[in-house]
């Protein structure tokens, strides 16, 4: 296997709960939660069976933490790399008619709550995140939270992270690297948002790695809108360079995609959303090539205004 591969992580939320935010590409029959649950742990094995190691969760996943506890109880390699968040709480209960499906809280008492679940992932557990730290939620003025953190990070072993969404990212990154607990750093890792039509982190991805913080890629598809169809008009220019590179390289568009953030950022990891096995063997095509400069340079003029990024995917529904 090509070590590239090992760039290469798996994001559980599409396994987790029967929906997602993003563009379903095929039919998804409906099926009981005994077979969902035995589909997710066929698909976590298969991507552990592909060379994966790194698996991303969290309890606003629906069953994909429970999922990943179980499953990794029949391993014993310490190559496996666990992250998972807390400050979301799934609350759809596997309706795929539920009008809302996770509420958000970032207090002590959730972290505490969520801590007792999580901390089951142990030792494979390397980074604890605050899913999507945002300013509205006053997470990273929280300094009771932050002292717990720290008292996490120092007990277990584990790295602290956040992950960022929405258009004032690099606002976000900037105020959370400021964050100290007893004169120090409080984060070690940054998973945060970028593709090809959002690239507004690229700027500060210097900053972090000048002061060696761990960057991880969500969201590299961008919910689907990378891979061509026929809703998104205004990005088929982008669509018809995305097949030729394709058809050059002998990958699907899905490749592409991951391997622009490989290609341009270096980051320590970039997730596949994979829902099934197909996805797994189709994302893990990325170790194969690399994108020339000039390719690189012609995918990053297809960026547009991170408001308008971010306006569009608040549009996308749960599928």
């Amino acid at each position: 296997m090509n070590i590239e591969n090992f760039n290469l992580g798996l994001g559980t939320a599409a396994i987790g709960r029967p929906k997602y935010i993003n563009i379903r590409h095929e039919q998804i029959d409906p099926v009981s939660l005994d077979d969902f649950r035995k589909k997710g742990w066929l698909v976590l094995e298969h991507a552990y069976n592909q060379g994966i190691r790194y698996f991303d969760t969290a309890p606003g996943y629906g069953l994909a933490e429970r999922l990943l506890i179980d499953w990794i109880k029949t391993k014993d390699d310490p190559t496996i790399q666990i992250a998972t968040k807390w400050g979301y709480t799934y609350t759809a209960n596997f309706d795929p008619n539920a009008i809302q499906h996770e509420i958000k809280e970032h207090s002590l008492s959730k972290l505490s709550e969520q801590w007792e679940i999580s901390r089951e992932l142990l030792p494979y557990l390397k980074i604890y995140q605050i899913h999507s730290a945002t300013f509205e939620s006053g997470i990273l003025e929280n300094e009771v939270v932050h002292e717990r953190l720290l008292e996490l990070k120092n007990e277990y072993k584990i790295e602290i992270g956040i992950t960022t969404t929405g258009a004032n990212q690099v606002d976000v990154i900037k105020r959370a690297l400021d964050v100290q607990v007893e004169g120090v750093q409080l984060f070690d890792s940054f998973q945060v948002t970028y593709n090809i039509l959002d690239q507004s982190i690229s700027d500060i991805i210097k900053i972090l790695k000048a002061q060696s913080k761990k960057i991880i890629i969500k969201e590299a598809l961008a919910n689907g809108r990378l891979l061509p169809n026929s809703t998104y008009t205004q990005y088929q220019n982008l669509y018809n360079e995305i097949y030729k590179l394709s058809n050059k390289y002998k990958v699907g568009p899905d490749a592409i995609a991951l391997r622009f953030c490989m290609d341009t950022l270096q980051p320590n990891m970039v997730l596949s959303g994979g829902s099934n096995k197909k996805h797994i063997t189709d994302n893990l095509q990325v170790g194969n090539f690399k994108l020339e400069h000039k390719e690189i340079i012609l995918l990053k003029s297809f960026l547009i205004n991170p408001m308008n990024y971010w306006k569009e995917r608040k549009e996308l529904s749960w599928n």
